[in-house]
C-alpha cells in the first residue's frame, strides 16, 4: 500500500508555541474548495441523499457539519502540491454548522472530518482504496471510513483502532455500524442509506412527509372517514 507523502504533516496550533509573534505568519483559512466535477449522475444523487439525509435527521443540532465534495486543507504544502482532493460526503462532530467555502483544519481548532464516504468509480477506486485510505488513517486519523460503488454496490468500511484502519463486519443484513454517527450504513434501493439502532431507515425529508401523511390517512379511516374525500 502507498504511503502517504510525509510533507503532508497535520497543521498543529501546538505548533505556534514559543514562537515569537512577529514570526508567525498563518496560511489563510478563507479557501474556496477546489473539486473536480462528480463521476456522473449517480454520484451526484448519492451524495445529495447522504447529505440531505443527515441534515434533515439532525435538523435540530448545531454542532455537526454534514457536506460532500468539498476541498479538506490541512497543510500549507496541500495548498502547494493539490496531492488530494477533498472527500466525497464527510461529516465534523462538535463544531459549529454552519456554511463554508471549504474545510480549513487550521481554522477549525484542528479538527478532520470523524466520518468519511467515498464513492467509487473506474477513476478514482485505486486511489480511494489506497492513497486516501492511508491519508485517512495517518493523517486525518478519520475513526471511520467507507466506501461505496453506486454502480457495482461494493461496500466496505473502516475503523480506527489503535491508530490503525480495521475493516467493519457487516451484520447479518449487510449494514455497518458506524460509532461516531451511531447508526447503520446499508444499501436500500441500491444507494447507501442510514438505519437507526432499532433498523429503522432514517427518513429523506419527503419520505418523512409522505409517512406523516400516510399516518393521518390511516387515523382518518380508523375514525370512519374517507381520507379522499
Amino acid at each position: 500500500m502507498s504511503q502517504a507523502p510525509r510533507s503532508s504533516t497535520p497543521f498543529s496550533p501546538l505548533d505556534l508555541e514559543d514562537t515569537p509573534s512577529e514570526a508567525i505568519q498563518c496560511p489563510p483559512t478563507d479557501l474556496w474548495s477546489d473539486e473536480p466535477p462528480l463521476e456522473s449522475d449517480l454520484h451526484r444523487e448519492q451524495i445529495d441523499i447522504l447529505i440531505r439525509l443527515l441534515k434533515w435527521f439532525w435538523r435540530d443540532r448545531s454542532d455537526v457539519y454534514v457536506t460532500g465534495n468539498l476541498t479538506v486543507y490541512y497543510n500549507e504544502q496541500q495548498l502547494k502540491s493539490r496531492d488530494f482532493r477533498g472527500p466525497d460526503f464527510f461529516v465534523v462532530l462538535d463544531t459549529e454548522n454552519k456554511d463554508r467555502k471549504s474545510w480549513v483544519v487550521w481554522g477549525e481548532e484542528g479538527k478532520y472530518p470523524n466520518v468519511i464516504v467515498e464513492l467509487l468509480s473506474d477513476s478514482t477506486a485505486k486511489v480511494d482504496r489506497g492513497l486516501k485510505k492511508q491519508l485517512y488513517q495517518d493523517v486525518f486519523r478519520t475513526p471511520n471510513y467507507f466506501w461505496f460503488d453506486p454502480m457495482s454496490l461494493e461496500f466496505k468500511g473502516f475503523q480506527l483502532v489503535s491508530g490503525l484502519y480495521q475493516e467493519l463486519s457487516p451484520d447479518e443484513r449487510g449494514w455497518l455500524w458506524s460509532d461516531q454517527l451511531e447508526l447503520y450504513l446499508g444499501i436500500h434501493d441500491r444507494k447507501l442509506r442510514f438505519f437507526t439502532l432499532h433498523g429503522d431507515l432514517v427518513p429523506l425529508p419527503e419520505e418523512a412527509e409522505r409517512q406523516r401523511a400516510e399516518r393521518f390517512a390511516e387515523q382518518l379511516r380508523q375514525a370512519g372517514i374517507n381520507p379522499n374525500e
